[in-house]
């Protein structure tokens, strides 16, 4: 996963003082604290098997040169599946949730255990499958700070998924088998967020 990046990502927000969002989609490791600056951390999880799914997709039609856009083009699904969970250290394909959320709360504990501690240091934890409620979460955070921000579902960089029937039931379980802690947690904010 590349490691804790906290002191690269601390280093940006404090070197560019006029900015007034970042956005990072590769941040690992605690989240920086730094003196008059509130971070609002925002974290959308999803089902992993679709949250796969839709990377694989994503990796086949991005304009891009790296080796796992590269896969997605010479590989069906399965093949980039395959090639990505047998490649050491490779997070894409198991538990990738589990291990963003645990690096919030590095030490001994194991990752699982860290990644539901990492969830509750979040400023608002949302589910792409709940995407309006996440807004809504991320709104009530913003306006303290913001009292004209407004929140608004916009359908954009989004992949149609094949239909369930023609989904292969062995490499779905296989999926399921290298995500069991991202299942895990992924659940655990569903049932967080049907019990409110």
């Amino acid at each position: 996963m590349g490691g804790d990046n906290s002191a690269p990502l601390q280093d940006w927000i404090e070197n560019t003082p006029e900015a007034v969002v970042f956005s990072t989609h590769t941040g690992s490791g605690p989240l920086p604290r730094i003196p008059n600056v509130d971070i609002i951390s925002v974290m959308l999880l999803r089902d992993p098997v679709a949250r796969i799914r839709s990377a694989y997709r994503f990796e086949r039609k991005q304009v891009a040169d790296t080796w796992g856009a590269k896969l997605a083009k010479d590989h069906d699904l399965a093949g980039y599946v395959e090639a990505r969970l047998a490649r050491k250290g490779d997070r894409q394909c198991r538990n990738f949730q589990t291990g963003r959320l645990a690096s919030l709360v590095p030490g001994p504990a194991p990752e699982l255990e860290r990644a539901i501690l990492g969830m509750n240091q979040l400023s608002v934890l949302g589910l792409v499958e709940d995407f309006n409620g996440s807004l809504q979460r991320l709104r009530a955070k913003m306006l303290p700070h913001f009292p004209d921000f407004v929140a608004q579902n916009i359908k954009a960089n989004t992949t149609q998924a094949k239909p369930e029937s023609e989904e292969d039931p062995h490499l779905t379980r296989r999926l399921l088998e290298a995500n069991i802690y991202d299942r895990a947690v992924w659940q655990s904010a569903m049932d967080r967020f049907q019990s409110t």
